[in-house]
């Protein structure tokens, strides 16, 4: 038992074991300084006048999980737009599928320049002040796509988007170490990445009619203005723990478990070249790479696949964009989310359990080659379900790295390295798709290199990932 937590609440309980109590499940980690948000005294206090059981905890932390999936799915919107206007986009700026392929990488072009920075930011400032700005900038980005009049104001205003969207999802994933005991974060995890899957169920065809219904210059502004409301929402609602005034002192003492005291959000004490030479974050970056790399050449050409090679109206390829992207987030709430943490609870290993999902389900993702042999809507439906449902599986588990392996004050940073490969990996996926597709006419070389890609990624995950145990400095 350490010795500063020998205080008592007025039951003659010790704060030792009220953390216990609270964190019977956790996976112990002391590695935590105090906060700097909250006091370490008024913490020890708000664990020392916790009165509930276990079994009687608020819910605060869920609204926040629930407001993080509400912002991924909205700027998906905003990503998804892109592929929905395909044929809009080359009859209005007479363009070909290499230039498109071009276009589609601009987003992560800036987002990837900017995933370094932004995690030393979010270690800085925290996710609060990020998130703020970056929710404003992104609406801005999509009226001004909405509002281009050519091709170079179109890119320009994509570049803008991915510097508004760059912080999303490392801040999400250091929101949630900060929000959610280890136990509870694969599921948490999975509402927002869950989100990326359904923004593509319902945006692909949500979009798809309206652009056919009023053009693709309407759905782009209809995406800014959703943006919008969304940005009063989370800068009215979203605080760091220690600070929110509606977090109660039993949940925070919950969500704290068998930490020695809150996450630090002190400057990052790892250099960045030292967590670059960190063989497991190293493993973390190809292997989620892989997935991404999939995942975005899915979220830009599936619908062009559906009705260039298999020879799909419009209209119907935006509905049959909708049935994998729909298996995808059943898979990810339910397998990569509340399952992991299920089993974990009930007291599987939490690393074998992780790393089994991980790798298993991004094995499925192999899948892609059976679409790209595919003879018909329905046989490449089943494939492509099968791969994303599969990588969908693994993506929270993947997301909840992060907060899991980093060294103290640098999830941000870690999230940041992830999620640089992760938008590189964007950028040849989406010019790289358009190059074969222009060159061979079909998906089957295009699939075949993001086969590959995920092969190298799976090997990754085993030789060098190899488990979700804290980096030691």
């Amino acid at each position: 038992m350490h010795s500063h937590f020998l205080a008592q609440d007025r039951h003659g309980r010790d704060v030792a074991c009220l953390a216990r109590e609270y964190g019977s499940h956790t996976e112990p980690n002391t590695s935590y300084p105090f906060s700097s948000g909250r006091k370490r005294e008024d913490w020890v206090t708000a664990m020392a006048t916790t009165e509930r059981t276990q079994d009687v905890k608020p819910r605060r932390r869920w609204r926040i999980a629930w407001l993080l999936g509400l912002g991924v799915l909205i700027n998906y919107f905003d990503r998804v737009n892109l592929s929905v206007s395909h044929h809009a986009l080359i009859a209005a700026f007479g363009i070909s599928n290499v230039t498109f392929g071009i276009l589609a990488s601009a987003y992560n072009w800036t987002y990837a320049l900017c995933q370094i920075p932004i995690g030393s930011a979010l270690d800085w400032l925290g996710v609060q002040r990020i998130g703020r700005i970056s929710t404003f900038l992104w609406g801005l980005a999509s009226f001004a796509a909405a509002a281009a009049p050519n091709v170079p104001s179109f890119f320009s205003a994509r570049l803008a988007l991915g510097v508004g969207e760059a912080p999303t999802f490392p801040a999400n994933a250091k929101a949630i170490g900060n929000w959610f005991p280890a136990q509870e974060r694969s599921f948490a995890t999975s509402f927002f990445d869950a989100a990326a899957k359904l923004a593509s169920a319902l945006g692909v065809p949500l979009i798809g009619v309206l652009l056919l219904r009023a053009g693709w210059r309407m759905s782009f502004a209809a995406t800014g203005l959703v943006s919008m409301l969304y940005f009063l929402l989370f800068f009215f609602v979203y605080h760091e723990p220690e600070q929110d005034p509606r977090l109660s002192p039993e949940e925070l003492a919950f969500i704290r478990g068998h930490e020695t005291f809150p996450e630090d959000t002190s400057p990052a004490q790892a250099s960045l070249r030292h967590l670059l030479q960190q063989r497991r974050v190293l493993g973390l970056a190809v292997g989620f790479g892989s997935y991404n790399y999939i995942f975005y050449l899915l979220l830009v050409w599936l619908p062009t696949y559906l009705s260039e090679s298999l020879h799909t109206n419009l209209l119907d390829s935006f509905l049959y964009t909708g049935v994998p992207w729909l298996v995808a987030t059943a898979a990810d709430l339910l397998i990569g989310g509340w399952l992991v943490d299920a089993l974990i609870q009930r007291g599987w290993k939490a690393n074998r359990v992780r790393m089994f999902v991980l790798v298993g389900g991004t094995a499925m993702g192999l899948g892609i080659l059976g679409g790209a042999h595919a003879h018909s809507p329905a046989e490449a439906l089943v494939w492509i379900s099968v791969c994303i449902g599969g990588l969908s599986a693994a993506a929270p588990v993947g997301w909840s790295f992060p907060s899991l392996i980093a060294p103290t004050g640098c999830a941000g940073r870690v999230g940041g390295i992830m999620n640089f490969s992760n938008q590189i990996s964007g950028i040849a996926a989406s010019i790289l798709t358009g190059i074969l597709v222009q060159r061979w006419h079909n998906f089957a070389a295009a699939f075949t290199v993001a086969a590959v890609y995920l092969t190298a990624g799976i090997f990754a995950y085993i030789f060098l990932l190899r488990n979700a145990e804290p980096i030691r400095l």
